[in-house]
């Protein structure tokens, strides 16, 4: 794969990445922090994938049924024709709750002709450690660890198992399907039960999307990018990945890559301010529950970053016998940066905690622990707003006074402000007004750079970042203020290489940045668009969304140049931000009625 050419299918217990092909070459089961069974994208020969080998002649093409987390990917020769739908099962339980377990679905529809095919099935549980034996029964493939931890998984199909397990070739003449489950299923598998799963799942998705609000442009791109950022929330939980993948390089060849599939405080804040803009209330109010459930006690410190199920400590591995993404090393499990200290985490959790005191009904008891958590980080902002931390790029090496962490302190102690406000909580606010003066007359005074005209990455720097293009964007300029517009233009000079963003373009921990960071392509469209530069705006991110896959979907990074996406993905930053341009660009044409469209390309 040279551009990241998979679709994703999940079902907020775990995912999948599904090649352009039709080959699945990532997958952790049973969820999203489980060892891999298929790693085939981190190493091609020792990994393992699930796919289908055709023979010269065919061509594929690959979609998403429309509104939905349902992948298609159609394979034609000639008069031979068929369908692989993939998806994993999620829908609503007659008893309430959703169903949603740990199973893959490749439906594979007959359309004509006799086509014919080798299933290449070759799981490697374990992050592909030691050996994977697979046999067959009259029920199942069953696929098992033989060293260290005891892992297995189950495959259900009507096609002949022996000739899967064997790589015979298969001639399809009729619809049949694959279930590939990590628990063994106790009610037989059949065709039938299968096509009931595919037409409840597409229902889930089509329902769900229905409540996304609807624009008169770029609806079908906020609607992806919404699927992409709903797929990404954990449900036993309320937590929201990053991504569905580790170690996926900033740069080909580079170190610069990272296990993602954990839940940032940042990341998942920003995801939850965008549910809550495009009236998805549900996830909102389930990272509040999250957020509630591992926010320590009033003297603990709140971490950055937190396992999918509220785990604390998220120890670096490397597995060195992985060869990486295109021979880019280390591949890494966990991520040491859950230890570092970011202070913009308090405000990124207060403006959503705000948000959602004041968009929904919140219990008493919901009420008083959130008016804790907010003076809990209230007290955490007084005690650290004026040390140096690892900023929002989580820089490795000795801390600084970036301009971001100081920014998202002010957030912190405003939003903290209005909740007492909001809970007559008044006996507060003189104290919280006056520390929220001292933070923003600080950045004001020291952030500032006279000789560039522009707030800079940090106290005293002449480097430009991207992520103070977010100033306007949480209230603390606005718009019109003329050191705002300048600190916009100064960033885009600075910044932009090839038509594309830097997130700085000083040198760090690993040396000099090689590749633009997709959010802040889409951070510098909404600022040209607030600044009044709609139609430079506009060119712009419509130039952004080519870059996309073929699918529509964006991962962490860009390459210059070639356009090629890189770092891990789906990148839920990347679509959050995609969002909030499109809505930016799409001001006062919002849509009066809620007429469903077709949301998908033809």
């Amino acid at each position: 794969m040279e551009n990241l050419d998979y679709g994703v299918i999940g079902n907020c217990m775990s995912a999948a990445l599904v090649s352009r092909d039709g080959w699945i070459d990532w997958c952790c089961l049973p969820d999203f922090g489980s060892k891999s069974v298929f790693a085939r994208i981190l190493d091609s020969g020792k990994g393992g994938t699930f796919g289908f080998e055709v023979e010269d002649g065919y061509n594929t093409d690959q979609k998403y049924m429309p509104a939905t987390n349902v992948l298609v990917t159609r394979f034609t020769k000639g008069e031979d024709r068929f369908e692989v739908i993939d998806f994993m099962p999620r829908y609503y339980n007659e008893g309430g709750g959703y169903y949603a377990p740990p199973d893959i679905i490749r439906y594979l529809v007959h359309i004509s002709g006799k086509p014919r095919f080798r299933v290449v099935y070759d799981p490697r549980l374990n992050y592909a450690k030691g050996e994977t034996k697979t046999f067959a029964n009259d029920l199942y493939v069953k696929s098992y660890s033989t060293e260290g931890k005891y892992e297995s998984i189950y495959l259900y199909t009507d096609l002949d198992k022996k000739s899967i397990i064997e790589g015979k070739e298969v001639t399809l003449e009729k619809n049949a399907f694959f279930l590939l489950s990590y628990n063994q299923k106790i009610r037989k598998q059949d065709i039938g039960r299968i096509y009931l799963k595919y037409e409840r799942t597409k229902v889930y998705w089509l329902n769900w999307s229905e409540k996304t609000i609807h624009l008169n442009v770029y609806d079908r791109e906020i609607n992806r990018s919404a699927l992409v950022l709903k797929l990404l929330t954990f449900q036993k939980s309320g937590a929201v990945l990053a991504a569905a993948t580790t170690s996926l390089p900033e740069a080909i060849g580079e170190v610069r890559n990272w296990d993602y599939r954990f839940c940032w405080i940042r990341d998942a804040a920003m995801t939850i301010r965008i549910f809550n803009k495009i009236a998805h209330t549900k996830e909102a109010l389930g990272f509040l529950k999250f957020i509630i459930d591992v926010t320590p006690a009033k003297d603990e410190r709140i971490q950055i970053m937190y396992g999918i199920r509220g785990e604390r400590r998220l120890k670096e591995r490397f597995l060195d016998h992985l060869d990486g993404y295109f021979g880019s090393k280390p591949v890494r499990i966990g991520n040491a940066a859950y230890k570092q200290k970011q202070h913009d985490i308090y405000g990124v959790l207060m403006d959503v905690i705000y948000q959602d005191m004041t968009m929904y009904q919140v219990s008493t008891e919901h009420a008083e622990e959130l008016w804790t958590i907010v003076r809990s980080i209230v007290k955490s902002v007084e005690v650290n707003w004026t040390k140096p931390d690892k900023g929002i790029w989580e820089i490795r090496s000795e801390g600084s006074h970036f301009t971001f962490s100081k920014l998202l302190c002010w957030v912190a102690v405003d939003r903290a402000v209005k909740i007492a406000r909001l809970l007559r909580m008044d006996e507060y606010i003189t104290e919280w007004t006056r520390l929220r003066c001292m933070i923003s007359d600080e950045i004001s005074n020291k952030a500032w750079n006279h000789k560039l005209q522009a707030f800079t990455q940090s106290y005293g720097s002449d480097h430009m970042d991207a992520s103070n293009l977010l100033m306007e964007t949480y209230g603390f300029l606005e718009a019109s203020d003329p050191r705002f517009i300048s600190t916009v233009e100064a960033t885009q000079k600075e910044l932009m290489n090839d038509g594309l963003m830097y997130r700085y373009r000083n040198e760090d921990d690993f040396g000099l940045p090689t590749t633009s960071f997709t959010i802040c392509n889409f951070w510098l469209v909404t600022s040209l668009c607030r600044i009044g530069r709609r139609d430079e705006a506009e060119k712009m991110f419509n130039r952004i969304l080519s870059y996309s896959n073929h699918v529509g979907l964006f991962s962490e990074d860009i390459e210059f140049g070639t356009h090629r996406l890189l770092g891990n993905f789906p990148q839920a930053y990347s679509h959050l931000a995609l969002i909030e341009s499109a809505m930016a660009l799409a001001k006062g044409t919002t849509s009066e009625s809620k007429i469903f469209k077709t949301l998908e390309k033809p």
